[in-house]
């Protein structure tokens, strides 16, 4: 059985100042501080939330 692949992502910026939408997206993410990191199965729904705030976050493969 194939081992499904898990992101690490890390916020790197704020979400102070930005758009309601990208401070939403933070949220719905598991992230709430600066250099928070969150590990999270990697889907097309979490890619799509990635690209949305790509300015925002350091993503990395594990």
């Amino acid at each position: 059985m194939a081992k499904s692949k898990t992101l690490r992502i890390t916020q790197i910026k704020s979400g102070i100042g930005y758009k309601p939408k990208a401070k939403a997206t933070l949220k719905a993410l598991g992230l709430r501080k600066m250099l928070q990191t969150v590990e999270h199965p990697d889907t097309a729904t979490l890619r799509g939330m990635i690209n949305v705030i790509p300015y925002l976050l350091k993503v990395e493969e594990v």
